[in-house]
């Protein structure tokens, strides 16, 4: 297999391998090999702890040895177990097989029939993939969300007293400041990650059917629920779902990978927005030396990077809508289907770290235009027309909407001039027209 960028078939692993190279300690094959070696040894260390007859005379001073199986795996490591794969032809016996050698040469060979004891390649599997998944979320996903949601915090603050002109169906409505219209995604996304933090990491572990049959016909003393329930919440740090069929029934993982697809939702209408206001001439963008806009046409800067995170995002939300469907479907007490899409779950969260990171790039390149600001406020006096029909509303003035309908619908030009000329014809107090002078498009902003 070519592990040149160039030769890669998908583009997380070629073109965006850079941006994507974090997440390989957690969905490569390697890793997942890894993980299954970690399940594996924290399993027989489990056992020697509770003890099993069998295993009381173990020397718990091993315990250390053990783990470096998987602490000091290396791709080397790996590639032994693809080895034996391709003899066994199934993944998880290879892992045994693997740990089983490394007993024989650490002289344990008497007690490494109780790796892997009682257990289904799921056991391994649906705790093994998990805990990958939850530790990516956490030391990878979450700090580039964050870094992306603290940036658009600082810019909220920073363009906080930023006049803008809203626009509703596309058109001038009531005026509103750029700070606050950045703070609206920052208040989704902080909600969205509120429900995050609350989904389950949960982990399957039971036996050939959930039921912990070869465990209880061997040691029919032994609480084993509560042996489960104790490994994989104490030692993997993961929730035990209890009863379950062969497999972990995924609700909790499809719960997450539709929040992770609302979060990128969110994305991409801010990625919107903020390509549409670079259109409108809202922002400029920082100027590279040596980059290039347009092959054709030199002038142009294109917003390239909030485009790049748009597709990156609708992708990776595709593929989010695919797992979460199909994960917690499978026929009777287990099928094959939730192994092969699994296998694809870094996919849709490598295309999402792409799009996070693109739209932070994008963002820190914004330089305001405030001058095109002021422009549009000031081209579209109408808008201040809400303001006074309001306060002719609570002056109790006979039809206000319709009066100030008849200024503004018409196709002649409305401005300064023409709103003042309109408040002198009205009859009400020289204070309460006062009042209205004062609202101008810049100030007319509420809260």
């Amino acid at each position: 297999m070519s592990t040149h960028a160039l030769q890669a078939i998908s583009p997380i692993d070629g073109r965006y391998a850079s941006k994507t190279v974090s997440l390989v300690p957690y969905f490569s094959e390697e890793a997942l090999i890894k993980y299954r070696i970690q399940v594996e040894v924290e399993y027989f260390i489990a056992l020697v702890e509770q003890p099993l007859p069998q295993l009381k005379d173990f020397d718990k001073s091993l315990f250390e040895d053990l783990r470096s199986l998987y602490k000091d795996f290396s791709i080397e490591d790996a590639q032994t177990v693809k080895d034996t794969e391709k003899v066994t032809n199934h993944d998880v016996k290879a892992v045994e097989y693997f740990i089983k050698g490394k007993f024989d040469a650490l002289g344990l060979q008497e007690y490494k029939e109780f790796i892997h004891f009682g257990l289904t390649s799921q056991d391994i599997n649906n705790t093994a993939i998990p805990l990958s998944l939850k530790e990516a979320m956490n030391s990878v996903y979450v700090p580039n969300l964050l870094e992306v949601k603290e940036k658009l915090a600082e810019l909220a603050t920073d363009w906080a007293e930023v006049p803008m002109l809203a626009r509703t169906h596309g058109q001038p409505a009531s005026p509103t400041r750029l700070g606050k219209e950045i703070s609206v995604f920052v208040n989704r996304i902080d909600e969205q990650f509120d429900l995050l933090n609350n989904i389950k990491s949960a982990a399957k572990f039971g036996g050939a059917t959930g039921n912990f049959n070869a465990h209880k016909v061997a040691y029919p003393d032994i609480d084993w629920k509560a042996f489960g329930t104790k490994f994989v919440q104490e030692k993997l740090g993961l929730h035990h779902s209890f009863p379950t069929t062969q497999i972990e029934h995924y609700d909790h993982m499809a719960a997450l990978f539709d929040c992770l697809k609302r979060i990128n939702t969110i994305l991409i209408d801010l990625d919107r927005d903020i390509w549409t206001y670079v259109s409108m001439d809202y922002f400029k963008q920082k100027i590279k030396k040596g980059e290039v806009g347009s092959s054709a046409m030199p002038h142009k800067v294109n917003p390239i990077d909030f485009e790049n995170s748009e597709g990156n995002l609708g992708i990776a939300n595709a593929i989010f809508e695919h797992l979460s469907g199909k994960l917690p479907i499978s026929r009777l007490q287990r099928d094959l289907t939730d192994s092969t899409v699994l296998r694809n779950i870094g996919v849709p969260i490598g295309h999402t770290l792409i799009g996070l990171q693109s739209t932070l790039k994008g963002l820190n390149k914004l330089l305001l235009n405030r001058s095109k600001f002021e422009q549009d406020l000031e081209n579209n006096w109408a808008v201040v027309a809400e303001a006074i029909q309001t306060i002719l509303r609570r002056e109790n003035y006979p039809n206000p909407y319709e009066t100030l309908k008849g200024l503004t619908r018409t196709n002649e030009a409305i401005n300064q001039t023409s709103i003042a000329d309109f408040i002198e014809t009205l009859e009400v107090s020289e204070e309460v027209k006062k009042e209205m002078r004062a609202i101008t498009p810049a100030n007319y902003t509420g809260i």
